[in-house]
């Protein structure tokens, strides 16, 4: 217990110097500024989150009773580029089942669609200051590293981050394991030295035996879309699968070589794309005109954004 307690203190210490404590999202007291952002950072980089898509979002929607009343369209435009186009439907419904408040205890946050128990425990932690652990892929290196645990299961990693939580100071606990792990305890090439945990740290001498992951397998694609363009409009087409639900594409269509615009890569998570333009005329299926200058604003993917660069009007 002793050791436990010297390394909860090390922790806090190394946090109050080093910590990431000018982050919007950690110097509110409103739970859906917490809850907003960590739905964002669940597949985006911090800088762009900071910097760009949360600032943006909250001009729109600033409280969660505005984003509850605004149309699903507008927060998909709002969501543009983001990615992971079921994170901002998510938000949507869960605003509007909130009807303005959201709940304040884990088992009934985890009731809302698209919050697991991370993201429960981090509005409990972080955003109500309650006595929760919170594990994410960070904080889940950082644990199974100074316990060594070696392919733990997840509900195991759970149970250590809620033995190892300092009661006293739950919050700052929590958010100083996270950017210990961002930081510090990195996957690779960890700097163990700068380390406060490593005192005690059981798996110090091989750190990365601890957190061995798959390398990700990427699978290379080929899309063919058809560009339209009359009177500064574009056509666009609802966009088919559940990935892209409720938004906007450029047509699909076969190769016309002789109509050929332009070629550009794409990634998108396990997907590499190869994305052909081609100009056309006519489309068998449902077109809905977009003003070109607004495309910003409409409710399409990054892809779609970046096909803009290849045509004017």
């Amino acid at each position: 217990m002793k050791s436990r307690r010297i390394a909860q203190k090390n922790l806090l210490g190394w946090y109050e110097t080093y910590g990431r404590h000018d982050l919007p999202w950690r110097n509110t007291e409103d739970i859906y500024r917490v809850y907003l952002s960590e739905i964002m950072l669940q597949q985006t980089q911090v800088g762009r989150v900071e910097g760009e898509y949360y600032p943006q979002f909250l001009a729109k929607f600033p409280t969660l009773s505005a984003l509850a009343n605004a149309e699903l369209d507008d927060v998909l435009a709002a969501w543009s580029g983001l990615g992971y186009y079921s994170r901002a439907r998510n938000l949507h419904a869960s605003a509007q089942i909130s009807g303005g408040s959201l709940p304040n205890a884990v088992a009934e946050l985890m009731e809302l669609p698209g919050v697991g128990e991370y993201t429960a425990s981090a509005i409990c932690s972080f955003g109500l200051h309650q006595n929760v652990p919170v594990v994410d892929t960070n904080i889940a290196r950082v644990l199974k590293r100074f316990f060594a645990l070696l392919n733990p299961k997840n509900a195991t990693v759970w149970e250590y981050a809620g033995e190892f939580l300092n009661a006293k100071s739950p919050r700052s606990h929590n958010l100083a394991l996270m950017d210990l792990g961002s930081l510090v305890c990195t996957p690779k090439n960890p700097s163990c030295d700068e380390c406060p945990l490593l005192s005690e740290c059981q798996g110090k001498n091989e750190p990365e035996l601890y957190t061995q992951t798959k390398k990700t397998q990427y699978e290379s694609l080929e899309l063919f879309h058809g560009v339209w363009l009359r009177n500064d409009q574009i056509a666009l087409t609802p966009a088919r699968g559940k990935m892209y639900k409720k938004m906007l594409e450029l047509p699909s269509v076969e190769p016309i070589e002789e109509r050929f615009i332009g070629k550009f890569k794409h990634s998108y998570t396990k997907y590499r794309l190869s994305v052909n333009l081609y100009e056309i005329d006519e489309f068998d299926a449902e077109i809905v005109w977009t003003d070109i200058n607004k495309l910003e604003e409409a409710p399409v993917s990054s892809l779609t954004k970046k096909a803009r660069a290849f045509f004017s009007v």
